[in-house]
């Protein structure tokens, strides 16, 4: 049984930088169209965050963090904190403490400071490898949207559970999808994440400097998916990983006509690099 202690210490922390001003939870509401289910649209209702509406270089935030947004400092170099702008309460990101890039290689480090956070507080990992598969920022960060044991960690784990079966469709488009281990909280996920790299032509860590395409790496308990990107932008909605878990953000730009039309499917098919 997990303690969730910093889930619950993302709470506390939560409802002090709410106060401060230093978190700035985003306003949405949901949205049902034909045809949508399993997935989740909402609709941004608040204003769009400056860094998603600002072209060119901007500061990078996380060096320094925003100290009222922290959650824990880990012994591995890495800083757990909470998402400034989040859609789920208690949404955390895992930094290095230092500068690293987001579209180099997930190290040795970083899956160490993963297991540590996975011991104590699961939930749907996600990472977006660089800005064509949705990275908002450079610096590296993993995400954790925090989950309780027995919960389904978003709306498409069904389906991935499915496939592992062999009792769903593969999708039409180029990724890899793996059992996890049996082995505790995540040491098994430093052997999966090279030997999927590997099989999508990533790249293989110990010979190329930095991974060779995009991608979107996720995660629960159960399963590991990366999925292979070729653009960020589909129909108007920006998709990063959370699109393959089955959560998409609709704003201004998003054309809801097209996705009635189309489905969400067809949206993740052409932002994902063809099989």
């Amino acid at each position: 049984m997990r303690a969730e202690h910093f889930w619950h210490r993302a709470r506390d922390v939560a409802a002090s930088a709410l106060q401060q001003g230093a978190l700035v939870p985003l306003q949405t509401r949901e949205l049902q169209l034909p045809g949508l289910l399993p997935f989740q649209l909402r609709q941004l209702v608040s204003a769009v965050p400056r860094h998603l509406r600002e072209a060119g270089p901007r500061p990078n935030p996380f060096l320094p963090w925003d100290r009222p947004l922290q959650v824990e400092h880990l012994a591995s170099g890495h800083v757990l904190l909470l998402n400034k702008y989040p859609v789920q309460g208690e949404h955390m990101l895992l930094i290095t403490d230092q500068w690293k890039p987001q579209d180099g290689w997930i190290s040795p480090a970083d899956w160490e400071a993963v297991m540590t956070v996975s011991a104590d507080t699961g939930g749907l990992w996600f990472f977006n490898s660089h800005a064509t598969a949705g990275a908002s920022q450079p610096h590296r960060h993993l995400q954790l949207l925090p989950r309780r044991i027995g919960q389904s960690s978003c709306p498409l784990a069904p389906l991935l559970q499915a496939q592992l079966l062999e009792a769903a469709p593969r999708w039409s488009w180029s990724y890899r999808l793996c059992r996890r281990g049996q082995d505790g909280y995540g040491a098994d996920l430093g052997v999966l994440y090279h030997e999927l790299a590997r099989s999508l032509q990533l790249g293989d860590p110990d010979r190329d400097p930095r991974p060779r395409h995009p991608y979107n790496l996720l995660f629960d308990d159960d399963w590991f998916l990366i999925v292979r990107r070729r653009r960020e932008h589909g129909a108007g909605f920006s998709v990063n990983g959370l699109g393959f878990a089955g959560y998409l953000l609709c704003t201004a730009s998003s054309d809801l006509e097209w996705l009635r039309q189309h489905g969400p499917w067809t949206l993740l098919q052409s932002v994902a690099e063809p099989a």
